[in-house]
């Protein structure tokens, strides 16, 4: 269930005494005069009906379909100029859905041309869908992708895991079709299939070699130097930049909590360590300054002070020498799944922005849906650059859900990216000419 700004009547309402009275009207009676639910549920049953080898079941999926055609027909027989429009926005959207997306129409009066997609605990989640993105999830991507809606996945993992999970659950055909783009390693590269020399762009190999070389020392250490418990407690993701610490144990448990926290207090000692000894760095202890200086994030002061180790010193106080690498690197701290360092010149914005230019998205208005602090980077360059949406799951990071519920409101169930996916799908139908015509003509999505 998507919370899209409170009860749909209430914004109804307010919205039908202003500009766009009309449109609202529509929408309106779409809902009281017609059987929308069951609508929605024959389009269900039509669009996921598993390939059956049964003459019954195809019989029955046939039947479905022609009913669904027949309640679609009496749709447009109502609307004659936009009947089209409204009867895929009931075949998908519930009541409040709808309303949210006109309300989205009528604030940003353009389409959803660009989608920016987390992958872990937004598009899947280990607590609801066994880390498999759902087939309602899967079914909408396509349908926006057949808008001619460009897909951004934007994620932390390496590129080699993100493009297994993407084919087998996207098709080949969609992930090499030339309009996805992986930004992968939280902004450290981007690959977009049939790109030709843009294909596969390394961005960490623009960084200079300071910090670089922070990066090799502590990838070169990491396990070697580590406490008995964190070596084997932990390994290595496979980054091609990026130092990433993940449990030997489930994600999410009670083991894998334990061991994250354990290794992201290493994890800052030890950048503190590799960072005065890069920079020749006269100074004591740098471990307890990498720990004053990156307990400015709330959650990983938490992990200090639940261990008895929080800092004495405030951030401010850091030496100079180190703050100002410090401050070009971020210290990613995810409860018992990873504990990582990563360049800030190097943040899912940057990998955004990069995989913009290959697919030519010159004036984006996307949708950023994520849940953590890196995804909030992305959505809060959107918002700076009037250029898109964000969206949550409900569990999502405090800051995300601030940002969220400051804008537009678009939280969604753990699971449930669809609800979202599906409100981006009404919206592209129902930005309107200004006499209220068909949706306008775009360089991403085709009329109807």
């Amino acid at each position: 269930m998507v919370l899209a700004g409170g009860p749909w009547s209430h914004r109804y309402q307010t919205a039908r005494r202003g500009r766009g009275m009309e449109r609202y009207d529509q929408l309106y009676r779409l809902y009281d005069e017609f059987d929308t639910a069951t609508l929605r549920a024959y389009q269900e049953f039509v669009d996921l009906f598993p390939p059956v080898d049964s003459r019954v079941g195809l019989d029955h999926w046939r039947e479905a379909s022609d009913e669904l055609d027949e309640r679609k027909r009496a749709i447009r027989e109502g609307y004659p100029t936009t009947g089209e429009r409204y009867a895929a926005i009931a075949s998908y959207l519930d009541r409040d859905q709808a309303f949210t997306a006109l309300d989205l129409a009528t604030k940003y009066g353009r389409p959803v041309n660009a989608l920016v997609l987390d992958v872990d605990e937004t598009l899947r989640s280990a607590g609801t869908t066994d880390n498999e993105i759902p087939r309602e999830t899967l079914h909408h991507l396509h349908l926006l992708h057949e808008d001619g809606v460009p897909i951004v996945v934007c994620t932390g993992q390496t590129l080699e895991n993100v493009k297994g999970f993407l084919v087998q659950g996207l098709g080949n055909e969609l992930v090499h079709s030339g309009d996805l783009s992986i930004v992968y390693e939280s902004g450290n590269g981007v690959f977009t299939p049939r790109q030709g020399d843009q294909t596969k762009q390394l961005l960490y190999e623009t960084l200079d070699e300071e910090i670089t070389s922070v990066f090799d020392a502590v990838r070169s250490r990491i396990l070697s130097a580590a406490p008995d418990p964190i070596a084997r407690g932990c390994h290595l993701q496979g980054n091609e930049f990026n130092v990433t610490l993940k449990p030997n144990a489930e994600t999410g448990s009670t083991r894998a909590v334990e061991i994250v926290d354990d290794g992201l207090r290493y994890l800052l000692d030890l950048l503190g360590d590799s960072v005065a000894g890069v920079i020749d760095a006269d100074v004591s202890d740098p471990g307890h300054w990498a720990r004053a200086y990156f307990a400015r994030d709330p959650e990983i002061r938490a992990v200090l002070e639940d261990a008895g180790e929080g800092p004495e010193t405030s951030a401010e106080e850091t030496p100079d020498e180190l703050a100002a690498i410090f401050e070009r690197i971020d210290v990613g701290y995810y409860e018992g799944d990873a504990a990582e360092i990563v360049s800030l010149e190097l943040d899912k914005p940057t990998g955004v922005r990069a995989a913009f230019d290959v697919l030519g998205i010159d004036e984006p208005f996307a949708l950023a849906m994520g849940d953590s602090k890196s995804d909030l980077r992305v959505m809060e360059w959107l918002e700076a650059a009037e250029a898109g949406v964000a969206a949550a799951p409900k569990h999502a990071s405090r800051d995300v859900l601030d940002h969220v519920v400051r804008t537009d409101e678009l939280l969604f169930d753990e699971g449930d990216a669809a609800a979202v996916l599906e409100i981006v799908y009404g919206l592209n139908r129902l930005v309107t000419t200004a006499d209220g015509g068909e949706r306008r003509t775009t360089d991403y999505g085709a009329d109807l």
